[in-house]
């Protein structure tokens, strides 16, 4: 099978890196393989072994053109049998040049239970006709689009993310070594790791808040923060936690590609998110056997289920409770709730598993009789 993996950029966030994870396993499972990418290359991106088409598509509508005609003419040198895209900008993208491309099943996916208001939400129904399927990355999200009517029912699943259990699996040796170079030799804290992009989803604001709460009982707590934003996001998150007077206790520490031995030098995971759709980071922490607080939003509790606690968003004060709790706990009941938490991963979220699905999908689209009955194959 040829499959076209079509994303926005390859900028380090989940969705990019569930997407290039799944495209790399088809690629090795004997299919061709190819990725196109709307905006220009970045300075920080995801790194792959698979062919990468920049098309060069940015801010200002012009681009749009020349980008479209570099598109179309891959699409007729690759001849793809199915087109993939992952988040808003991709999806409609992808749903019009599938136009160029009558022979191949288009496959949408939405990462994240808000996708913008409703304008977006009109741009996903009018465009569905010209998608096979929409997959969702958690029930949440699935059901908020559907009661939104922007994805019909009867074409939407979901299929949750996918941790690679090899590549995040706890190492002692690896924790000592990071917490030596973090923390300077000094010893004695306990870790709580956050990560994500610095933007409104993430409610970084919350998360500072519950953790002045924390540190005022519990003074040996430190926050590391990894994530990259906007210059002026940074700033702003920055200034609130020195307005907090707790910036001696939170260390920024800016995009980090080494997330399995960051996992390994913390002692429990947070997350203090408005929203989400299913973050892949709360996976990778589970499956690093850590400790896991966060807000009970999108897809966490389908993930997380019993192996974690969760609190009601912008709750600072059911946040730091929860935090506290976990701290108190024994060495050994934080262990044991590390192994079942990894336990859980490997279990229902590993990424061979996830890339099962997506090929039984693939597969399936791509059967004559399932293309024959398709609701875009019955347009003019």
């Amino acid at each position: 099978m040829r499959i076209l993996t079509v994303l926005t950029s390859l900028g380090m966030g989940g969705a990019e890196k569930q997407a290039l994870a799944v495209a790399a396993r088809m690629a090795g499972r004997g299919h061709a393989v190819a990725i196109l990418s709307l905006m220009p290359r970045r300075n920080e991106e995801w790194p792959t072994k698979l062919p990468v088409v920049p098309l060069g598509i940015g801010k200002n509508p012009a681009s749009l053109v020349p980008g479209l005609h570099r598109a179309w003419r891959f699409l007729r040198e690759f001849r793809p049998d199915l087109l993939h895209s992952h988040s808003f900008h991709a999806n409609l993208f992808t749903r019009l040049l599938g136009i160029a491309a009558p022979r191949a099943a288009v496959v949408s996916t939405v990462h994240n239970v808000y996708e913008g208001g409703w304008p977006r939400m009109m741009a996903y129904r009018l465009t569905d006709r010209w998608a096979e399927c929409t997959v969702a990355v958690s029930q949440a999200a699935a059901e908020r689009f559907i009661r939104l009517k922007a994805i019909p029912r009867e074409k939407c699943a979901v299929r949750v993310n996918g941790i690679d259990t090899a590549e995040f699996a706890p190492d002692p040796e690896r924790r000592a070594q990071m917490r030596r170079h973090l923390l300077g030799g000094e010893d004695g804290f306990f870790v709580w790791l956050a990560a994500g992009r610095i933007a409104p989803a993430k409610d970084y604001p919350n998360l500072l808040r519950a953790f002045d709460a924390l540190h005022r009982q519990q003074n040996e707590a430190r926050l590391w923060i990894a994530g990259e934003g906007a210059a002026a996001a940074v700033a702003e998150i920055q200034a609130e936690a020195l307005r907090l007077g707790i910036q001696d206790s939170v260390r920024w520490l800016g995009l980090c590609r080494e997330m399995p031995a960051l996992l390994d030098a913390a002692d429990g995971f947070v997350l203090g998110s408005a929203w989400e759709g299913m973050p892949l980071v709360v996976g990778e922490a589970m499956a690093m056997e850590k400790p896991v607080v966060g807000t009970d939003v999108g897809g966490v509790r389908e993930l997380v289920g019993a192996a974690g606690v969760l609190v009601p968003a912008k709750d600072a004060e059911a946040l730091a409770a929860a935090m506290r709790t976990t701290m108190q706990r024994s060495g050994d009941a934080r262990a044991q709730m590390g192994r079942a938490a990894r336990e859980r991963i490997v279990q229902a979220f590993s990424i061979d598993a996830a890339a099962d699905w997506w090929e039984a999908l693939y597969c399936r689209l791509r059967d004559p009789a399932t293309l024959k009955s398709s609701p875009r194959r019955r347009l003019p």
